[in-house]
């Protein structure tokens, strides 16, 4: 079995201005379609529209039933019992099929979804049937699994949650208790990709290596690590060196450099280092996954692709690394598409006032890549010209206008302020972006529900501790790099009452807003107040909440969408009975 490991460098490459293939289309009406879709629901006896819909709930509510308090997977614990899963397998009757699935193997601290998704897109364009396990999901639970490029069916994911959640109630036990959460949708994961008849499997790692649920594989063609950096420290350790340990204990095979390869000579694993991808073997085109650190994680991508495309008795006809890169393999890296990542979503009502920059970074490494990535971006707004969707006026007027930048921040109370903040902070200054307002919103998603689509509602008694903490965390971090102190906060800050009633602190350089939808509502009226201003505003969400904009600005787009079909029809329809009138 092969191994490779993406190696850690920051070379000087060429960033286009422009956004790209992937955002030919409206950024905004083509997630909508993907995720908001209108169904032909069965009836039920008697007329009822709600059957499909009902079961559909209940399948989340048995998935969030298995969600339990994360436990540190080590040896003091056996690895959270780890050997259950071996079990579970026996249980499903998924040993054997397992053995035979054809797997990528992909760990890291950063880039390990976006490397599984260039893998994904490539193996499909060489012609191959796909199957694709990453988390987390935005908005849909199904998004975790990837069928030749696409979200599995609601019938299918339906069919095998229940063949499986069945046969694990009816053997599980005390001594056997159910899977939890991630253990029970990699063991799905598998059942689906079995069934389905995959010609490849690729497995994004959830947490760690060593033992994670989809680390149970024996055998997988070839093994990747992106990126190491330091995150989950509570659970991997607190070195780079504990925390490669970990990650190489998928290898069935600087410090953290060192012990992975230490790892794969024990394990007599043949272990390769992947270099960033040369811009030049694109043949003129970029990627479809913007920011510069995407070509480390599509350096490797190519070369687990070449590596199972080889071991699978698949060889490469005129490979080689000076020339260009086969056709499917530029097809796959310009094509690929991930959500919430460097994702550049104009606000579909004022495009030319309002530009939403998201990323889901969570670590100091990964803040100051897309603090960089933002910076480059917002330097020069030509990139807004290829959303086609856009009227030339808005342009027109949009190219004059001065522009303000503010951030939208959201983390976990388990990250560190201290360490997110001044690294994105300061890596933009670098660059010449200063920030004028920072906005800080709750970390507790109004989605409660595993994929829930049911509207959110704001809790009135929403603990907004965590977010005074981010703010007063912002503020000192502005006086300091100012060369001031923060003396006393409350003398800079006023206690204000938001749209929904509740009292927030708003200070000179930063918001505390009690619900996003409150943020969204305060950005969308000040773009309206200043139409002379083009406001950019660089959302970092840490974790699942980036599905609450995401879901939001479609909410808009769609409704907006709408009323302009709406309008329209109302146009024809007024002139045809005008004509009619006339005749």
């Amino acid at each position: 079995m092969w191994f490779l490991a993406l190696k850690f460098l920051n070379p000087p490459i060429p960033i286009s201005s422009s956004l790209g293939r992937h955002f030919s289309t409206p950024p905004l009406i083509s997630p909508i379609l993907s995720s908001i879709q209108i169904k032909n629901i069965p009836m039920a006896k008697g007329g009822s529209m709600e059957s499909a819909a009902d079961r559909y709930q209940s399948t989340l509510d048995a998935l969030s039933s298995l969600i339990t308090k994360k436990t540190r997977a080590d040896k003091s614990n056996k690895g959270d019992r780890y050997d259950l899963l071996f079990d579970y397998l026996k249980i499903l009757e998924l040993d054997e099929a397992i053995s035979q699935l054809k797997i990528i193997h992909v760990a890291g601290t950063k880039g390990k979804g976006s490397t599984c998704t260039f893998a994904e897109s490539i193996l499909r364009n060489c012609g191959f049937r796909t199957g694709l396990f990453t988390s987390p999901h935005l908005i849909d639970v199904r998004e975790r699994f990837r069928l030749d490029g696409l979200e599995i069916s609601e019938e299918k994911f339906l069919e095998y949650f229940w063949w499986c959640y069945e046969r694990l109630k009816e053997k599980t036990n005390d001594d056997v208790p159910m899977p939890t959460y991630f253990r029970f949708l990699a063991l799905l994961a598998f059942k689906i990709f079995a069934a389905e008849q995959v010609d490849v499997a690729i497995l994004e790692v959830g947490l760690g290596g060593r033992f994670d649920a989809t680390n149970v594989v024996e055998k997988p063609i070839v093994c990747g690590i992106s990126s190491l950096g330091y995150d989950h420290m509570e659970i991997l350790g607190n070195t780079l060196g504990e925390i490669a340990g970990e990650k190489a204990g998928i290898f069935k095979p600087d410090e953290a450099m060192h012990v992975l390869e230490e790892k794969a000579s024990k394990l007599n694993v043949n272990l390769q280092v992947a270099h960033p991808l040369d811009v030049n073997l694109l043949n003129g085109l970029k990627l479809a996954l913007e920011g510069e650190h995407q070509y480390l994680n599509a350096g490797l991508a190519v070369a687990l692709c070449s590596t199972w495309l080889q071991r699978t008795g698949h060889p490469i006809i005129n490979f080689n690394q000076t020339g260009p890169l086969p056709e499917p393999f530029i097809k796959g890296l310009t094509t690929a598409s991930l959500q919430g990542r460097a994702q550049i979503v104009p606000d579909i009502e004022s495009p030319g006032n309002l530009v939403f920059y998201l990323d889901g970074a969570h670590s100091p490494e990964s803040m100051e890549a897309c603090a960089r990535w933002f910076s480059l971006y917002t330097r020069d707004d030509n990139h807004l010209s290829n959303l086609n969707y856009q009227p030339q006026q808005h342009m027109d007027e949009g190219s004059k206008k001065d522009t303000a930048q503010i951030l939208l921040f959201n983390c976990m109370s388990v990250r560190d302020p201290q360490l997110l903040l001044p690294r994105l902070m300061r890596t933009c200054a670098s660059h010449g972006v200063c920030f004028k307002k920072a906005l800080f919103v709750p970390n507790i998603s109004v989605y409660h529900k595993v994929g829930s689509q049911a509207l959110p509602t704001v809790d009135p008694q929403v603990d907004l501790s965590w977010q005074f903490a981010l703010q007063r965390a912002w503020e000192s971090l502005m006086q300091s790099d100012k060369g001031g102190e923060l003396s006393n906060m409350d003398q800079a800050c006023e206690e204000v009452k938001d749209d929904t009633g509740m009292s927030v602190m708003s200070c000179k350089n930063s918001s505390v807003f009690s619900s996003l939808p409150s943020a969204i509502k305060w950005l969308r009226d000040t773009a309206q107040k200043d139409r002379f201003v083009r406001f950019q505003v660089m959302v970092v969400f840490c974790g699942l909440y980036l599905l609450e904009i995401i879901l939001l600005l479609q909410i808009f787009a769609c409704l907006l969408y709408i009323t302009r079909i709406l309008e329209r029809v109302g146009l024809c329809m007024n002139r045809a009975i005008e004509w009619l009138l006339f005749l």
